[in-house]
């Protein structure tokens, strides 16, 4: 994320907030970010110079007007005078973060061999809620190559404590000892 989408990102987290619009933006700016990943000429186009500004912000009116909120839409005009439309998912991935943390989300990745329980998830949750103090929103990934066990993705950290890596921590040892 660059250093723009990061402020760019945290502005609009902060109108959002003030006007009490924190979940509409939140959901209108991931899809609006959903709808271009599926078009990167677009993207291209909202940023390219050689394509005059006024009509450049004129097809993000006749796109968007009526459709997302008006804060929004002038956001991404904004950023499309700027020469910087293909921030938007920079942006959106700040302003989440800032969702996040104003309202004590933590987001987390398991990697699991095969897919949790329902009960399985719950207890993970419910420990690593009780251990962070904060509410947890897991996202859960399966790689059979761990053999069994769980990779957590948290807060910039890892922890492992997966068969494949008990495995790897087993040979090094053993190669230690030779």
């Amino acid at each position: 994320m660059t250093e723009l989408a990061k402020v760019y990102g945290d502005a609009l987290y902060a109108l959002a907030q003030e006007e009490g619009l924190e979940d509409a933006l939140q959901e209108e700016l991931s899809g609006v970010c959903t709808l271009l990943a599926d078009d990167p000429a677009y993207v291209r186009l909202m940023n390219a110079r050689s394509v005059p500004k006024v009509e450049r912000l004129a097809l993000l009116d006749e796109a968007f007007s009526g459709r997302v909120n008006g804060f929004l839409l002038n956001f991404m005009k904004l950023l499309c005078e700027r020469g910087a439309f293909d921030q938007l998912p920079g942006c959106r991935d700040r302003f989440g973060a800032a969702y996040d943390e104003a309202h004590g989300i933590l987001p987390a990745t398991a990697v699991t061999a095969s897919p949790m329980s329902k009960a399985q998830r719950e207890r993970l949750i419910a420990a690593l809620q009780k251990r962070t103090g904060k509410t947890i929103r897991l996202t859960e990934r399966v790689d059979a190559s761990l053999g069994g066990g769980v990779r957590l993705h948290m807060q910039g950290k890892t922890y492992d404590n997966t068969v494949a890596s008990r495995m790897a921590r087993l040979r090094r040892a053993l190669s230690a000892q030779s």
